[in-house]
């Protein structure tokens, strides 16, 4: 085809036209939407994820295994949707999840990459498309600072079932009592359900089990409970006194806190006329606890010296950094000070220092050997003891001059040093040379 003296690619053209319509059909977007962004510890946040298309889908829409630092998430259902935009209809999947953060940091939903498969318009193949969705940020408030942290818990509604197994009104020393408390909540998972705090009561052994949690989710909502077991070993004889238990929980909808109370129990505890009983059965008692106490390690999150393991990894990486700083500039010391050493020990100082050794030690001959090698340092022009004297302001010395002059051994260590001084003051501005006093 020939337009204007230039040839034109017919079949190019017809290839540019067909990739323009056809991405201009297969219009698609995702959305993330939070029906709140505010929120206790605890308490779930809705969140929607949208995917729409101009066509339909040929492939459920399934955005993966979503992990959400700090907090539970729980899918529920899709539901089908569709909207308008710029007068065309469009069809949709809407994925409903709930997430209940479990610490008092702000958490992340993170961006999604979701892929799909539609048809463009016109076609009946579905093709493959990625949708990318942004991050949203959900506030999270600390509990309450009047309210215990250790039995906080968000929930539409609870239900406590406290249950027995043997008589309480027939209770002798060595008896055991079995007690098994669940708790039913709706609106949240069991792993926020506290753990319960169980009392220390005078005269009684108390031995917990490990707790049991379940989650029941359906399309529309999900419920949990947490069921736990105690026994007591009565060891003395009188009345003992279980305290009241007080659950709470916060309804986030009424925004109001409720409290369900388990009443205080009161227990005669008669005699035994067996008292050997008692030692058996708290062996026992004992054994069956070390079990539990081993197999409940299991469900505990990992630590390490006590910290969680992602704890422990950053301040291992920090102290590894510190490491590395202190090594590099542990090298750049001994460096220096290596540089420096080797420096003083070919400076007059250190041979002054060597001089004052020799006259503490009281060795004639090592003195005359280091006083001379010290002068050598003082760049005289005569390198003699009379050199030195002869360029030192006498009026300044407390000895006469032929004191040092003539008898080498008079020198003492306070004459040293002051003839050194006498004779720095005299050329400390005349040299470039660095003193170092010893």
């Amino acid at each position: 085809m020939l337009k204007n003296g230039k040839i034109i690619d017919v079949g190019w053209v017809l290839l540019v036209l067909f990739v323009s319509i056809n991405t201009q059909a297969q219009q698609l977007w995702g959305d993330v939407q939070l029906n709140k962004n505010n929120v206790f510890v605890g308490e779930p946040v809705e969140v929607s994820i949208s995917v729409y298309t101009e066509t339909w889908f040929t492939r459920g829409v399934d955005p993966g295994n979503i992990n959400v630092q700090g907090a539970f998430s729980a899918y529920f259902r899709p539901v089908s949707t569709s909207v308008q935009r710029n007068g065309k209809n469009f069809s949709g999947v809407k994925l409903i999840y709930h997430v209940f953060p479990y610490s008092e940091k702000d958490i992340l939903f993170p961006a999604l990459d979701i892929e799909v498969e539609t048809p463009p318009v016109g076609a009946y193949k579905g093709v493959k498309r990625s949708i990318k969705t942004r991050a949203k940020t959900i506030r999270v408030k600390p509990v309450p600072p009047n309210f215990d942290k250790t039995g906080w818990l968000v929930a539409s509604s609870l239900m406590v079932n406290d249950h027995w197994s043997g008589n309480r009104n027939t209770v002798k020393v060595g008896d055991v009592l079995s007690r098994t408390i669940s708790r039913k909540a709706s609106g949240t998972l069991a792993e926020l359900i506290p753990p319960t705090v169980w009392d220390t009561i005078t005269n009684v052994s108390t031995y917990p089990g490990q707790g049991i949690i379940e989650n029941t989710k359906t399309k529309t909502s999900i419920s949990s409970q947490r069921t736990e077991s105690i026994q007591y070993l009565f060891e003395k004889e009188g009345t003992v006194t279980l305290p009241e238990k007080v659950y709470t929980w916060y309804n986030p909808v009424r925004k109001k806190l409720y409290k369900r109370t388990l009443p205080a129990i009161n227990i005669n505890v008669a005699s035994n006329p067996n008292p050997g009983m008692l030692a058996s059965v708290r062996d026992s008692l004992k054994k069956e606890q070390a079990v539990v106490v081993g197999s409940g390690d299991d469900d505990k999150p990992l630590v390490i010296l006590g910290m969680p393991v992602q704890q422990f990894a950053i301040i291992l990486v920090l102290l590894a950094f510190t490491f590395v700083l202190l090594v590099r500039l542990g090298k750049r010391l001994i460096a220096y000070l290596k540089k420096q050493r080797v420096a003083y020990l070919q400076s007059e100082a250190y041979y002054f220092h060597q001089l004052l050794q020799a006259i503490r030690e009281g060795d004639k001959n090592r003195l005359v050997n280091t006083f001379y090698r010290w002068v050598d340092e003082l760049e005289l022009d005569e390198p003699t003891l009379a050199g030195l004297l002869s360029k030192t302001d006498n009026s300044f010395v407390s000895l006469p001059a032929t004191d040092l002059r003539n008898e080498l051994g008079n020198l003492s260590v306070p004459k040293a040093k002051r003839l050194r001084q006498l004779h720095l003051k005299r050329t400390i501005n005349k040299t470039d040379k660095c003193w170092i006093s010893p």
